[in-house]
């Protein structure tokens, strides 16, 4: 990932980018409400006063939402108490809450949520807080009240292509059923984009120019489909709604739409390589 004002413009070009640029998935949350037919035309947002640029967080929304946001709370990192911003959530009455609480901030977060009754009056979209890695940990405790929660990503386990079947399946062979998150299979594309570029240059790892232009060109099977490289080295790619899903007594995150098509990271064309 990167900063979303330095990333796309700032690179070495010995840099090659498998994930995104941060502020990418919360730019696709506010693209969601074009797949939604019952969109948010109101939002609220609540994140953490990040150590990165705000910009990257509630602002990666703002750039392509375009209902009304009803309200907007930054809360520091010690934040343990919500009921004030949860408050002001239920005197607004927006369509939607969009959040960023990654770690431990997350559960603490959706149980007041729950406790509040907003989980059954209004709908939670998400970034970086539920995902692949941390939905066991939310299935062991129980919290039901994150099943049919939204958020938006890269890349999911039901993604329909011939690759990530084969990964998605071998994943779960190889480590006792589990189901991989977008992390591993960001690990699963970086390695293979590095195999592409050696092979591109004839198995010399040392022929660096060669490696980086066998790595530009993207010729290897991803688990996103297929996918291509911008000027700034990051991908060009799809996004997708997602929705957690209880499927065969597991919690995952399962594809609703593509919201973003082969998008570019804001300001990439600004890039100097």
């Amino acid at each position: 990932g990167g900063v979303d004002v330095v990333a796309p413009r700032r690179l070495h070009r010995e840099n090659a980018i498998a994930e995104a640029v941060n502020g990418k998935g919360k730019f696709a949350v506010g693209k969601e409400r074009v797949i939604f037919r019952r969109a948010p035309a109101r939002r609220h947002c609540i994140a953490h006063r990040p150590r990165q640029p705000v910009e990257m967080f509630p602002v990666g929304v703002e750039r392509t939402f375009k209902g009304n946001i009803v309200g907007k709370d930054l809360v520091p990192l010690s934040h343990k108490d919500w009921s004030a911003e949860i408050a002001k959530v239920k005197a607004a009455k927006p369509d939607g809450v969009f959040v960023f609480y990654p770690g431990s901030w997350g559960p603490k977060f959706f149980t007041q949520y729950k406790q509040a009754g907003l989980d059954k009056t209004t709908p939670l979209y998400s970034v970086f807080s539920v995902d692949g890695a941390n939905l066991p940990v939310f299935q062991k405790y129980k919290m039901k009240h994150l099943i049919g929660t939204f958020n938006t990503m890269f890349w999911a386990p039901d993604l329909d292509n011939a690759t990530n079947k084969r990964f998605v399946a071998d994943f779960g062979k190889k480590y006792k059923g589990q189901i991989p998150s977008h992390y591993a299979a960001q690990a699963y594309d970086s390695l293979m984009l590095i195999a592409a570029g050696v092979k591109a240059a004839g198995g010399d790892a040392k022929n660096i120019d060669a490696v980086r232009k066998g790595m530009e060109a993207a010729d290897f099977p991803s688990v996103r489909g297929k996918i291509k490289f911008g000027k700034n080295h990051f991908p060009i790619q799809n996004f997708y709604s997602r929705q957690v899903v209880n499927k065969d007594g597991k919690w995952q995150l399962s594809v609703l739409d593509t919201v973003v098509k082969d998008h570019a990271p804001v300001m990439s064309n600004e890039c100097k390589l």
